[in-house]
């Protein structure tokens, strides 16, 4: 695909897989370490997502998924300054995130600081064995400001993300997925196709039930009790409505769907 639809720079590349975009972080030689125009890039894709796709995979080339911010290029900052800079990043993730199509990351080797962030604004996470993951910005004298103290303390809990940070502790994969980090374990090299499959299998859902987990989902468990059952009652209600939703359900009772088994 033509990069140029999104003013994209050298370290991201974009292709189509059916209804499936794939975003690819190209900065190997670095780690793919997240530099200011990739985070704006990723916000460019994510503002304008091409028509065909109904899922986006974010992959990486090379060994590792992301090593975090690019601390070459840092710069003094005041704190004025410091605080648009990390609105920068939750600005780009939040399109991400709060896009309109499910996102998966695939994840592998490094998947440290910033890419922890980038991959904890994903909806699902893919990884390969070598993944490892880590929070070391409180050994260099910094806080997280990509969304971490959001995202990855949802995920992994205060506690969990408090040890990493004060200690650096580095998690491997299968703690990972112990944590909630990791949705999907598989062998090295086998991430991208898992990843397609399972965009595959989400690209077939009816986009009315991938809107409501990806956006009713998380307000409801946000919510208080009663809220939350009554925005169930809501969503539900217009998930069932919608003609879509009566012809899969018309599917089931005569046969031509596929009954849920075992895998």
């Amino acid at each position: 695909m033509d990069a140029s639809t999104w003013d994209l720079p050298a370290s991201l590349r974009v292709e189509q897989r059916g209804e499936v975009a794939v975003l690819t972080l190209c900065r190997p030689q670095k780690r793919n370490a997240i530099d200011d125009a990739t985070i704006q890039g990723i916000g460019r894709f994510f503002d304008a997502l091409p028509p065909f796709a109904k899922v986006v995979v974010v992959a990486a080339e090379g060994d590792h998924f992301s090593a975090g911010l690019d601390l070459g290029e840092m710069s003094e900052r005041d704190a004025v300054a410091g605080v648009h800079h990390s609105r920068m990043w939750h600005a780009a993730f939040a399109r991400m995130e709060g896009g309109p199509v499910p996102v998966i990351a695939v994840l592998k080797g490094a998947v440290v600081g910033g890419g922890l962030e980038l991959a904890t604004a994903a909806h699902l996470r893919v990884a390969e064995r070598s993944a490892f993951f880590a929070l070391p910005e409180g050994a260099r004298g910094l806080f997280v400001g990509g969304g971490a103290s959001v995202r990855v303390s949802r995920i992994v809990g205060v506690q969990r993300m408090t040890d990493m940070m004060l200690t650096g502790r580095v998690l491997d994969a299968e703690e990972g997925v112990r944590d909630g980090l990791v949705d999907y374990l598989v062998d090295e090299g086998e991430g991208i196709d898992k990843a397609l499959k399972l965009a595959e299998q989400i690209a077939g859902n009816s986009p009315v039930t991938n809107f409501a987990v990806l956006h009713a989902l998380p307000r409801i468990a946000g919510a208080d009790p009663d809220t939350g059952l009554l925005m169930e009652s809501l969503m539900a209600a217009v998930a069932q409505s919608s003609p879509e939703a009566k012809q899969r359900m018309n599917d089931f009772l005569s046969g031509r769907a596929a009954k849920v088994v075992q895998r």
